[in-house]
């Protein structure tokens, strides 16, 4: 199973269009966001991991999500088993818990199993003034 994108996002909908097929609706995809506050803050971010499963795969995994500042853990980590048919695409949402001392650039390191690691920028913003 593998990664295909990664996305914070902050809707995303899924419909059957013509013929059966489906479709996700991705709105409010982003790379930053401003600081819901004053410093130090608590976001929470959605990130949505879309999946591709070869035809010759079990079909069953673990998606694991880490969170890293300046190239360092940030102690937020998320793993959630994913089970997508094989010969198939799935996708999986996850939302972390992130505390921030100040403005900053996070990275979401996604990776099936022992997969490669796809990364994923967040720039955190400090608020602007009204």
């Amino acid at each position: 199973m593998e990664i295909i994108a990664a996305l914070f996002l902050e809707h995303l909908e899924m419909r059957q269009a013509e013929g059966g097929t489906a479709r996700l609706d991705l709105s409010g995809v982003h790379f930053s966001l401003n600081a819901p506050g004053q410093f130090p803050v608590t976001i929470q971010p959605h990130l949505m991991v879309l999946l591709r499963c070869p035809v010759d795969h079990q079909g069953l995994a673990a998606l694991e999500v880490t969170f890293h500042s300046d190239g360092e853990p940030m102690g937020v980590r998320n793993v959630q088993p994913v089970s997508v048919e094989p010969g198939k695409f799935g996708y999986n949402l996850v939302q972390a818990t992130v505390e921030l001392a100040g403005p900053m650039t996070i990275e979401a390191h996604c990776r099936v199993d022992t997969g490669a690691v796809t990364t994923v920028p967040l720039t955190v913003l400090e608020e602007s003034p009204q």
